[in-house]
């Protein structure tokens, strides 16, 4: 496979998926706010809440029309950029992705017209019973979404079948519960509940400094700054049990992560700034607390946290394994009725994905030297500096959402949240820290994920379509300008919705109508 087109695949791909998911925490999280909302509104009976909903529902619609839009770009990736992932492990990444478009995205469609148009039509109950549907629908859209990217992160409940040359569903129990895909999801959808909190939040804060909408701008800031809190501090807990599952599932990611290039007597420290040094292997000027890694990631005091060069030398030894088991393969691919080569393949097949990774370099696997297994061992790290920054980042900024939130949850407390204008400024400014944090969060996950397109299984470089660069640079470009025109009217229409601020404009009817015998007359 061409380097060119396997770059480009995946440079298209990181567009679509980072331009998505700016839309998709918002959406998650401004889906369970107008829930709140409108339940406070079906108990009270005060307009002033029914006026607050309908506000919020308009820059949850706004958002969700292009959130759909843009993901059904990238699901058609799948089949146009990425075919031979697409043929090789269809059968069990295909089902998610399907029961997302039947059981969740239909849910959403269907609600999601009631929600808009149906105020004057159905009970305050029913609407109520309406929008929380739609929110049921869009979590449970993540819900699907992020078992297939948990699968390929952790590919549980399925195995290489030989005979079809492709991998298949063993256990749909496993694909479903994946200890990755259970906690990426809670994580995700707490940190696109603090996003649409900090929106509420900072808006609300920008209409009190300009003394408008402020029968409004009061309660909304109350309810984010109740359901900012919980879900900042649910993002860390859950961030928590995140990395306590790499610790077991993905230990490479968790190592570049923290940069640790070599095993430290347990518990291990955390590395809280430094600079690592890809070629020397090994952190600079690093500041380290003593014992916290180890409690966090293996929630003891006698296990440890095994380094980036140890976890090489079992990447070699899996490497030479799956060499055999990719010899098998080919025996059994020439007589399949091979039972010594069979019986061979089923003791080694576990490490086939990374015999695979021996073809970015030679055509057959077979013919690989001991040195050159040995430096490929090393593709299995990713790109150390990144992953190591952005999770600090993406940390730091965890931390300053709790603080932010547990400030406005005790001045909205104390009912002096209108008259702190320093804490007003302040919420304007960190509405965009949110979006930075997730799409950090995002990208950690899949650069971490590299050099594999499923890990362990299939390597990204094998993973691609036979395209040309010609043709993935074309698309590059259309989907840029085309996205770019979207995001552009995105942000007007919201921004001109704020600026219009929560007033309905409803016609008022004609004082006196016309009699039917003046119109005949």
């Amino acid at each position: 496979m061409d380097p060119t087109v396997v770059d480009l695949s995946r440079l298209q791909f990181a567009l679509t998926a980072l331009y998505h998911f700016l839309f998709v925490p918002l959406t998650l999280g401004m889906s369970f706010m107008l829930v709140i909302m409108e339940s406070v509104y079906v108990m009270t009976g005060r307009e002033i809440w029914r006026t607050t909903v309908r506000f919020w529902g308009k820059v949850f619609g706004i958002n969700f029309v292009l959130g759909v839009a843009t993901g059904l770009t990238m699901e058609f990736q799948f089949g146009t950029n990425w075919s031979y992932f697409s043929h090789y492990v269809g059968d069990i990444f295909g089902a998610p992705l399907a029961i997302e478009g039947l059981m969740a995205f239909f849910l959403e469609a269907t609600f999601v017209g009631l929600m808009f148009f149906g105020w004057d039509r159905l009970s305050r109950l029913g609407h109520l019973i309406v929008t929380f549907m739609v929110a049921l629908g869009t979590n449970l859209s993540a819900l699907w979404i992020l078992i297939a990217n948990g699968w390929m992160q952790n590919p549980t409940g399925a195995s290489f079948n030989p005979d079809t040359m492709r991998m298949e569903v063993t256990d749909f129990g496993a694909v479903l519960f994946n200890p990755i895909a259970q906690a990426k999801f809670v994580h995700t959808v707490s940190a696109g509940y603090v996003c649409a909190s900090v929106l509420v939040l900072g808006v609300s804060a920008f209409w009190l400094l300009r003394g408008r909408f402020t029968e409004v701008a009061k309660r909304s800031m109350t309810v984010a700054a109740a359901f900012g809190l919980a879900s900042s501090l649910s993002v860390v807990v859950l961030g928590d049990e995140s990395g306590y599952a790499l610790t077991d599932n993905q230990k490479m990611k968790l190592a570049a992560i923290e940069a640790a290039w070599h095993t430290a007597p347990a518990p291990a420290g955390l590395t809280l700034v430094g600079i690592p040094d890809v070629h020397a292997r090994e952190t600079r000027y690093k500041v380290e607390i003593p014992y916290v890694l180890g409690l966090i990631a293996t929630r003891s005091l006698d296990r440890q946290v095994t380094g980036m060069s140890e976890l090489v030398l079992k990447a070699q030894e899996r490497i030479t394994s799956g060499v055999i088991a990719y010899d098998a393969v080919q025996k059994l691919k020439a007589n399949p009725n091979d039972l010594a080569a069979r019986q061979v393949f089923e003791l080694h097949k576990r490490d086939l994905g990374y015999a695979l990774l021996l073809k970015r370099h030679v055509d057959d696997p077979r013919k690989a030297s001991p040195q050159l297994i040995a430096d490929t061992a090393w593709d299995v790290v990713p790109d150390v500096p990144f992953m190591f920054w952005s999770f600090r980042t993406m940390a730091a900024i965890g931390f300053a959402m709790i603080a932010l939130f547990a400030t406005a949850f005790a001045l909205c407390s104390l009912r002096i949240h209108t008259r702190t204008r320093w804490f007003l400024r302040l919420a304007v400014w960190a509405i965009p820290l949110p979006w930075i944090a997730i799409e950090l969060g995002w990208a950690l996950a899949e650069i971490g994920r590299q050099p594999w397109a499923i890990d362990g299984v299939l390597p990204t470089f094998l993973a691609s379509s036979s395209l040309t660069p010609v043709a993935l640079i074309t698309t590059i470009v259309g989907f840029t300008l085309l996205y770019g025109t979207l995001a552009v009217i995105e942000v007007r229409l919201i921004l001109k919705t704020i600026a219009h601020g929560p007033v309905e404009d409803d016609l008022a009817p004609l004082a006196d109508p016309i009699p039917a015998t003046s119109i005949t007359a």
